[in-house]
């Protein structure tokens, strides 16, 4: 092997090694658009902020509805992306989740108590990575169910979780 093809080795592997990781099609900051879409259920005044950051098999969520200002309605929690259930702590509504990146760019959570579905949400994310959509099906603390559809666009690629 000539010397220029060691020294254009090395240059490609350093390059490769300096290279910032990959970002996943689900990190970042999603932020809820309101859409006028027929069929969208999605309050006028309803403000909600998601930042989700997967790390190998890991995803970490932390979300603020600020609907109600003076009553931030704030959810983390840290999961699998293989659909095993983990705990859902500080929550009342729910006690367990449940992840599972079912495509590239899809991701399913299952919000649950004591092993009962409460809500279902199923995440498109765009290839682009700038929009997401979020459909579901939830019910309510009175035990009325509905299904919804939300859009997200993507507000920043910085995380905001708890480690």
């Amino acid at each position: 092997m000539n010397m220029r093809a060691i020294v254009a080795g090395l240059a490609v592997s350093a390059t490769l090694l300096a290279a910032p990781a990959l970002a996943h099609p689900v990190d970042g900051a999603w932020k809820e658009q309101h859409n006028n879409t027929p069929g969208i259920t999605t309050p006028a005044n309803f403000k909600l902020t998601i930042w989700m950051k997967v790390e190998g098999d890991t995803l970490h969520y932390h979300s603020e509805n600020t609907t109600q200002p003076d009553k931030p309605y704030i959810s983390d929690h840290v999961s699998t992306l293989d659909g095993k259930v983990a705990p859902f702590p500080n929550q009342t509504r729910f006690n367990e989740i449940s992840t599972l990146l079912t495509e590239p760019y899809e991701l399913q959570i299952l919000k649950m108590k004591d092993g009962d579905v409460i809500a279902g949400e199923f995440w498109t994310f765009s290839k682009d990575g700038k929009t997401a959509v979020r459909r579901g099906i939830g019910k309510s603390p009175e035990g009325k169910s509905r299904a919804y559809q939300e859009h997200f666009v993507k507000v920043t690629d910085e995380p905001k979780y708890k480690k």
